[in-house]
């Protein structure tokens, strides 16, 4: 592993092609803050499939171009001279000291969950209202709903067993199934949301991250169908004229394989 002088070095090298960037290269030059923010989405997801494919070289390339992302906001921060890199490093470097009074000072803490709990007391603190407003409005839903309950467990609002947690999934679903035979979409809905955040609940207590369980899932079956896909094609039958009790066989098939 490098050395700290040789990683300052790095992020000075950086640094420097940013400038470089910024002021000889016209795509940069027209680059803003608004333009660069689906980008920055699209690398961030990126990341997030390098690393749930466990793909550690692809991992250190997708946090590159993450770390470029900040780097150019960053720059761009400084040009209207609102803020500069050294201002967003202290920005965070002052919020970790003052959130881990445990490392940072005389405060005693038991275990993680203590830790948890008191940087959300900390956020109240600093003048916020709510304990919830620190959870992005555009986060995708499934996302949203598991750090909503995070929060709010950092203040003691939460099942106390596992077993409660199941027994409201299950009302949920009764409670789906009451409206399904109504017919009435609208309540449908509605319910069938409420049976989605009912399991996120439940899979946090099972210590599992419901977008990584989920994504897992969407993954095995992109790969078994395009499995399917394939043994269609070596037929010279397209999948439409194919009946369900053929494609099963090569579905089962797929399941079979490794890593399938």
């Amino acid at each position: 592993m490098n050395t700290r002088a040789a990683q300052l070095q790095a992020f000075d090298r950086l640094l420097t092609i940013m400038d470089d960037l910024r002021e000889k290269c016209p795509w940069d030059q027209k680059q803003t803050m608004q333009s660069l923010r689906h980008l920055t989405i699209e690398e961030t997801y990126e990341l997030g499939d390098a690393i749930l494919d466990n793909d550690l070289n692809e991992v250190k390339k997708e946090l590159g171009d993450l770390l470029l992302h900040i780097v150019f906001y960053a720059k761009i921060g400084s040009e209207t001279s609102d803020f500069d890199i050294a201002d967003v490093c202290h920005e965070i470097s002052e919020k970790l000291i003052h959130r881990h009074p445990h490392i940072y000072s005389d405060t005693v803490v038991k275990d993680e969950e203590e830790v948890k709990q008191n940087w959300e007391k900390l956020k109240l603190k600093e003048g916020k209202k709510s304990v919830l407003e620190g959870v992005p409005k555009s986060l995708p839903a499934l996302v949203k709903a598991s750090r909503i309950q995070d929060k709010v467990k950092g203040v003691g609002f939460d099942w106390e067993e596992t077993h409660q947690v199941w027994d409201k999934v299950q009302e949920e679903l009764e409670e789906l199934q009451v409206e399904v035979q109504t017919g009435d979409q609208d309540k449908i809905e509605a319910e069938f949301g409420d049976v989605l955040f009912s399991m996120i609940n439940y899979a946090r207590f099972l210590n599992v991250n419901p977008e990584d369980a989920l994504e897992r899932t969407n993954k095995k079956f992109i790969k078994r169908f395009q499995y399917l896909e394939s043994k269609a094609s070596e037929l010279g039958k397209p999948l439409m004229d194919m009946t369900l009790a053929e494609m099963d066989i090569f579905w089962e098939e797929a399941k079979r394989l490794p890593n399938k």
